[in-house]
């Protein structure tokens, strides 16, 4: 009896071994190729457009910053057709790739989960050596690294494409437009975006409804740091009577005093428009624009002659990286605490209905 037990007993141990990380890493490359795949070809179509405007772009640029004197004419023609040829497109392809993240979190991150707990697969895999907890990270972590990998690389060649548009002065680097699609920050919205839907599969269960949770989740979030906490990242700086900003500035808010007492905006832009068609020459082409932009510093000048106060606040582009390092970081932390939490309900058994 001993000696046919202690076999036996080593036999069921051995088959209760847990499965290996490798080869459940295995299985989760198996269950999600295609996810994977499709985002190859959607970012991998995504790159090959914007490599292909891209020399375009900086071609056309190179023209214009080779062109001298400046502010000449035929140079002056020549950054008004590059950006007559190439703004408008630079403008709706940074609105259109703020949906990129939003949809890695709800095809890729919203089913990883869902669609095992929507068909009851996940009671075969929890019975073969995986774990609740083991399941869960080795389908989520591995994705995650591959997105992020992927996305790090697609930043690169976005802020490669926009670079000419910067330097130009056409957008500032803090602009939300932009901000979000470059730098780490692009990054960490992809992971938010992806432990979203992790999180959502596993309240919810089934794929459909955890895609749409998603996307309203993703888009809510997205749009309050857009319109509301990143621009108090930092408190920003306050000048005086600063008319010529850096076009690199992110300009929050301005405002004219008298006196100490805040004038209102619309009286003041009646008379900065009537001073300004009086004092404004009548020129064309580069040389009129730059006769046009003179008379309006000196419409500014002449207001403070009659005691008048422009203030203005704003973000300087210098803090650009502190920005990506700040809202990469909560974004981290988030996604972090989303997969935690995803995995903490699959632990205690609350997603296993």
């Amino acid at each position: 009896m001993t000696a046919l037990s202690e076999p036996a007993r080593t036999e069921q141990n051995a088959s209760l071994r847990p499965v290996p990380w490798r080869r459940m890493a295995w299985v989760t490359w198996r269950q999600h190729r295609f996810a994977l795949a499709g985002v190859a070809v959607f970012l991998g179509a995504l790159a090959a457009y914007l490599w292909h405007a891209g020399l375009q772009v900086h071609h056309a640029y190179a023209a214009v910053t080779a062109c001298h004197p400046a502010t000449s004419n035929a140079c002056g023609d020549m950054n008004s057709n590059f950006l007559n040829t190439y703004y408008h497109t630079a403008t709706l392809i940074p609105a259109l790739l703020q949906a990129v993240p939003a949809l890695i979190g709800a095809f890729v991150g919203a089913p990883v989960l869902a669609r095992e707990l929507e068909t009851g697969t996940f009671r075969y895999a929890w019975t073969q050596g995986f774990g609740r907890w083991r399941w869960t990270l080795a389908k989520l972590l591995p994705l995650a690294i591959v997105l992020a990998a992927a996305a790090a690389a697609f930043s690169q060649l976005f802020s490669w494409y926009y670079r000419p548009f910067i330097a130009d002065g056409q957008y500032s680097p803090l602009a939300t437009i932009v901000f979000d699609l470059r730098g780490i920050a692009f990054v960490a919205w992809a992971l938010a975006a992806f432990a979203i839907g992790a999180l959502a599969g596993v309240l919810i269960s089934r794929v459909i409804p955890a895609i749409v949770a998603t996307l309203a989740t993703y888009t809510g979030l997205a749009l309050g740091a857009g319109m509301f906490l990143r621009q108090h990242y930092m408190t920003p700086l306050t000048a005086k009577n600063m008319f010529d900003p850096p076009a690199s500035a992110l300009i929050m808010s301005q405002w004219w005093t008298k006196a100490g007492t805040t004038v209102d905006q619309s009286w003041i832009n009646q008379q900065i428009n009537a001073l300004f068609y009086q004092l404004v020459p009548a020129a064309h082409g580069a040389d009129g624009r730059a006769k046009k932009y003179n008379t309006n510093l000196n419409v500014m000048h002449h207001l403070t002659q009659h005691g008048y106060t422009q203030w203005t606040t704003y973000q300087p582009a210098s803090r650009f990286w502190p920005f990506q390092a700040i809202e990469a970081g909560w974004l981290l932390t988030l996604s972090a605490l989303l997969i935690a939490g995803a995995v903490w309900l699959v632990h205690r058994g609350a997603a296993a209905r």
